[in-house]
């Protein structure tokens, strides 16, 4: 297992794994990974912000396509924001989205990806959910521009990324299955398509490996089997992960808060794992060198670690909505709450119970559903056989009336708008009031405590040494 890594820097989003985090974590020698998810609505809105400074302008004058940046810049860099002013929103994705689009998809992620390898020769990582469908291709794209080292997915069975890969790194044009809600039967599912051309020139492109995320032996087993290409690796996560989480196999069932009980069908055979003849590094709950010895006692080349790096100073996290839970957590414990609501998505989502944050009953109330981020949209076919877009956590009149069920809006949050607000790019809306944000962590947030009781302001590189293992370089061997 020569050169691979021990420790995977989950991919938390949005944006608390931010380029600064992943540099951090794999100037350290691990694999840090910034994540995908609504990287174009990040980028524009750290432009509104922050403009371009000189480390970003020399990643910008690499990119190949000069004028999609000088487009970009132009509009959403050229004049700075009013902290009470409200962001400047992109159009939301479509199936017929602009090429416009699809160039600030590209040159957003190359941006993320650039910046995280700046400075060492470290591996970089990035990380998609594959129910995000229409901004998967060109993200790919930017990443693999970027010479991203690894592609990690979750959050659904990515069969068709391995070999899509090979495509874009080899300058094909490729297409994408789209997951259609209401398709007549027999009727041929639409495709995403993307074409990398206009962007190549004399480049050599390096394909990064593919790194599915699963949650049980029986998912790798399919991903390994189905998959069009090369899988190079799996991340089994356990429900104690924070974000989102798959739900239990068979018939689900709550306890009496709520939560879903996994039961002897979610156990992992490990065995199975290790079987599939490639690396495997096990997530959830990894917060001490014991547990890292443990996945190394089961086979796995090493742990995916979120919780521990999401509170360290590096991270994307809002710093005031960072420090609240660090006081909080020095005092108290914080609840973390598995809803089968909360995410559009349908799957388990990881909700901590923070004041002043959507888990209070009272701000949820409060605010204006509202969907004008729209990753998380459906698409779903209409009467006339066109193809519509909608979402839970949107108004539920707008959401009943395109067809979807009132049950459905139950409980249901605007997880686009909440995350972005706690990575500290909350929206403004007109009456001046801030999207509230969202804490999504593992059960195990309590033990960021021992991390707390050394330096209250910790980095990655104590996240690292905390966690190494004495026998690392002899797992390494």
């Amino acid at each position: 297992m020569t050169n691979v890594p021990w420790l995977i820097q989950g991919g938390m989003g949005i944006a608390i794994s931010s380029w600064p985090l992943a540099r951090a974590v794999s100037q350290a020698g691990q694999l840090g990974v910034v994540s995908g998810t609504a990287i174009n609505s990040v980028f524009v809105r750290r432009l509104q912000d922050f403009g371009v400074d000189e480390s970003l302008q020399a990643v910008l004058d690499r990119f190949p396509l000069q004028s999609v940046v000088k487009d970009v810049v132009a509009q959403f860099a050229s004049k700075r924001r009013e902290s009470s002013s409200p962001y400047r929103n992109i159009p939301m994705l479509t199936l017929r989205s602009s090429q416009r689009s699809d160039d600030l998809l590209v040159l957003a992620t190359f941006v993320e990806v650039a910046l995280a390898k700046e400075g060492h020769d470290g591996i970089v990582g990035i990380n998609l959910l594959t129910k995000v469908q229409i901004p998967t291709l060109p993200t790919l794209f930017g990443a693999i521009l970027a010479n991203a080292d690894y592609v990690l997915m979750g959050a659904g069975v990515p069969t068709h990324i391995p070999g899509i890969l090979e495509q874009l790194t080899s300058g094909q044009a490729a297409e994408l299955p789209l997951q259609i809600t209401g398709s007549a039967s027999g009727s041929p599912a639409p495709s995403l398509h993307f074409d990398p051309a206009r962007y190549l020139s004399n480049q050599v492109l390096q394909r990064p490996k593919f790194v599915g995320i699963v949650s049980s032996h029986v998912l790798a087993t399919a991903l390994a089997k189905r998959s069009n290409g090369p899988v190079d690796g799996f991340v089994v996560e356990r429900p104690s992960a924070g974000g989102h989480n798959a739900p239990p196999r068979g018939q689900i069932t709550l306890d009496e808060d709520g939560n879903p009980v996994y039961g002897e069908r979610d156990r992992i055979d490990y065995e199975v794992l290790r079987n599939l003849g490639v690396p495997f590094w096990i997530g959830g709950g990894v917060t001490s060198p014991r547990h890292v010895e443990e996945a190394f006692s089961l086979g796995a080349a090493g742990v995916q670690v979120g919780t521990l790096f999401a509170y360290c100073h590096e991270s994307g996290m809002d710093p005031a909505v960072r420090e609240q839970i660090i006081k909080h957590v020095q005092s108290d414990s914080i609840s973390i709450a598995t809803s089968m609501r909360a995410s559009p998505t349908g799957y388990p989502f990881k909700v901590a119970s923070v004041e002043g944050t959507i888990s209070d009953p009272a701000v949820f109330d409060s605010r204006e559903r509202k969907c004008d981020l729209g990753f998380l949209r459906e698409v779903f076919v209409k009467s006339d056989g066109a193809f519509g877009y909608r979402c839970p956590a949107e108004p539920i009149a707008a959401y009943v009336k395109k067809g979807g069920s009132v049950e459905d809006t139950v409980g249901c949050t605007c997880l686009c708008n909440g995350l972005m607000s706690t990575c500290g790019l909350g929206q403004v809306r007109s009456d001046g009031r801030r999207e509230p944000p969202i804490v999504t962590s593992g059960d195990c947030i309590d033990d960021i405590r021992t991390l707390l009781s050394v330096n209250i302001d910790y980095g990655a590189t104590d996240v690292i040494g905390h966690l190494r293992p004495v026998t690392v370089e002899r797992h390494q061997s």
